[in-house]
């Protein structure tokens, strides 16, 4: 199949390598010079284990290329995959849809005289009607079907994701829509992968329905968090006990300092706004966005009582910035709302992150950001683990301690058994624990 995808951010780049491994013919079309040029070049401008291999491969291979040419990407192509972001749109929380619509018109403009626009990026219900509506305008005398197909992918393991998913959706009105992304998702059928056929608006739904509920379950085991704190419980012992349940699943229930990324925060908002507006009330869901954005400040106001009370004139040191480990994905990150709650209480912060640092720099004004997780402690009053990077977890906690001006130790994502901190002499804190 010759495929278009258009938007070579997180969900466009990984999804137009991972089509383009199963044998397809994929043209990926971005507008950002810079970004394409880069990619010809063979520079990967976001980071997701494996994607440089992926990408390298395939393009060897001749089966994916890069432009941003749009007309020439999609005028042959049976399939062109909608990937451009949806943000929140500043003022009401609805997803910014503009960038689909835009695309959806020179996509329908330029296309062959059969072809199908498959919405891969996250959209409300009713988005898939609207794309058509534009196609028929901008297009009236082709044949093309507008499908909906949305993307499950978690940054850190996005490949791994693709070519092995829980199931593919795909929401369609048509016989030629369902036939094509039968064809396109075939490799994956003879792995026996559910692939769910449904109509356009039950697609749509089903992404921002599973967002929520994940969102809620991160939610839940935060709270319950602090309660076994209260009462002397292990959140840890809860989440094992609760998550052995099938009906359950121990996924999703490890307790922190609340979501964050491009998904969660974003969809579990749009989600709310979409019921809004059509006069029902998600109070669940709206009670997960409240919880986990007071979460977040909460964790500063835990560092500070770990240090005594006050962090007026101390030294924190954070490992961590990116929203979860192996990503440099900072949106809606912990850190963003923990941090400067600390410069607001007269903290100095060092921090240190793998392959954050660079984007957060510019969000984290302030931060001194050193070459390792030592350097980082190093003449601190504190030391705070933020994001669990896989490096953060056999860190040398005497060495840690010998470096730390005080022996504050934060553990925001429970990665330490308790005792280990204490037998280096580190006053430890952890969560419901």
């Amino acid at each position: 199949m010759r495929i278009a995808m258009i938007g070579t951010g997180y969900v466009g780049l990984v999804s137009g390598a991972c089509f383009s491994e199963f044998g397809h013919s994929v043209t990926c079309v971005d507008l950002n010079a810079a970004v394409i040029e880069r990619l010809k070049a063979g520079e990967i401008p976001i980071f997701e284990p494996g994607l440089d291999d992926l990408v390298a491969r395939n393009v060897k291979a001749g089966r994916l290329t890069f432009t941003t040419d749009l007309a020439a990407g999609v005028k042959d192509a049976d399939a062109v995959f909608i990937a451009v972001g949806t943000p929140s749109r500043r003022g009401d929380g609805h997803a910014d849809l503009s960038y689909v619509y835009a695309a959806a018109r020179q996509i329908a403009e330029a296309a062959p005289e059969t072809c199908v626009i498959v919405n891969k990026s996250t959209v409300p219900v009713g988005t898939a009607t609207e794309v058509e509506r534009i196609a028929r305008e901008a297009a009236p005398e082709k044949a093309i079907s507008v499908a909906s197909n949305p993307e499950f992918l978690r940054e850190g393991s996005a490949i791994e994701d693709f070519m092995r998913p829980d199931r593919v959706v795909c929401g369609v009105a048509d016989d030629h829509a369902r036939e094509v992304l039968k064809a396109i998702y075939r490799p994956l059928s003879l792995r026996e992968v559910p692939i769910l056929f449904a109509d356009r608006p039950t697609a749509e739904v089903i992404k921002y329905a599973a967002n929520a509920f994940l969102a809620v379950k991160i939610s839940f085991i935060n709270e319950i968090a602090d309660l076994c704190e209260k009462v002397g419980a292990d959140v840890q012992g809860v989440a094992k006990g609760i998550g052995l349940d099938k009906r359950i699943g121990p996924k999703f229930l490890h307790p922190g300092p609340g979501y964050g990324g491009s998904c969660f925060p974003k969809d579990t908002l749009a989600l709310l706004k979409t019921a809004e507006d059509n006069d029902v009330a998600l109070q669940i869901v709206a009670a997960t966005v409240k919880v986990n954005d007071e979460r977040k400040r909460a964790m500063a106001d835990r560092i500070i009582a770990a240090c005594g009370g006050s962090v007026d004139g101390k030294t924190i040191g954070i490992l961590g910035l990116t929203f979860k480990p192996n990503t440099d994905d900072m949106r809606e990150a912990p850190s963003l709302v923990i941090i400067p709650a600390l410069q607001a209480a007269g903290a100095k912060v060092k921090a240190f992150d793998p392959e954050g640092m660079r984007a957060a720099a510019a969000l984290l004004p302030g931060v001194e950001m050193c070459g390792d997780a030592y350097a980082a402690l190093d003449g601190a009053d504190a030391a705070v683990l933020l994001t669990e990077w896989n490096e953060f977890r056999a860190l040398d906690l005497g060495r840690v301690r010998d470096g730390l001006k005080a022996p504050v130790f934060v553990d925001l994502r429970n990665v330490y058994p308790v005792e280990e901190p204490l037998r280096r002499g580190l006053s430890y804190a952890s969560i419901g624990r």
